[in-house]
């Protein structure tokens, strides 16, 4: 298998994590959608990441999609979700939080970032950030274990937690997140998330 799409990437990088907590070999492609984007749209139409390359050559897109095969694949048993019932439900909702706060940094951060100053909007930065911080308030007030076998709700989290570490660190205080904050940490220690650590980001600018 080969998948397409760097660390940089929380989406990208919860699949790698998934993949190495599963003991799944793959390839990594470090191609970037900037620098790359034509070459990446013959992959994915879309031209975006994560794209996971099967064996057979089938080419599977977005992080979520990819991740149903990796549990289909290892069996029930193995798989990083619940098959069904309540905790399915509980596992997803969860996840969509982490998700949804994880889009509306990467909303607020295009806007920042990318967007030539002149044309960025305050006012929707603003909504971002607080739709955000919506998300990561109840996700402190979930439990989140200090021990044990990483399932996709903490994989998925602590991607999305690293993601906020790298590109606006402030926003993600121990003092205001505790659980969040201790929960990071220990998961930024363990060797699924250290092999795919991101030690030279570097912040796309618009200007």
């Amino acid at each position: 298998m080969i998948l397409v799409g760097q660390y940089d990437s929380p989406y990208a990088r919860r699949v790698a994590v998934s993949l190495r907590v599963l003991c799944l070999p793959y390839e990594h492609d470090t191609r970037s959608v900037f620098g790359d984007f034509d070459s990446m749209r013959a992959t994915n139409p879309l031209g975006r990441i994560p794209s996971l390359v099967l064996d057979d050559g089938t080419v599977l897109i977005e992080s979520a999609a990819i991740l149903d095969w990796l549990d289909e694949k290892v069996g029930p048993e193995r798989a990083l979700l619940p098959p069904s019932g309540m905790a399915r439900r509980k596992a997803l909702q969860i996840m969509a939080l982490a998700t949804g706060a994880l889009d509306k940094i990467g909303a607020a951060n295009y806007e920042r970032l990318i967007r030539p100053s002149a044309y960025r909007w305050p006012e929707w930065i603003a909504r971002c950030l607080t739709q955000c911080a919506g998300g990561l308030e109840a996700l402190e007030h979930e439990e989140w274990p200090g021990s044990g076998a990483l399932d996709q709700v903490q994989i998925t989290a602590a991607c999305m937690l690293s993601y906020i570490g790298l590109t606006d660190p402030q926003f993600l205080s121990a003092s205001r997140y505790p659980k969040l904050f201790k929960f990071a940490q220990r998961c930024a220690a363990m060797p699924e998330f250290q092999a795919t650590e991101v030690s030279d980001y570097q912040v796309p600018r618009g200007e």
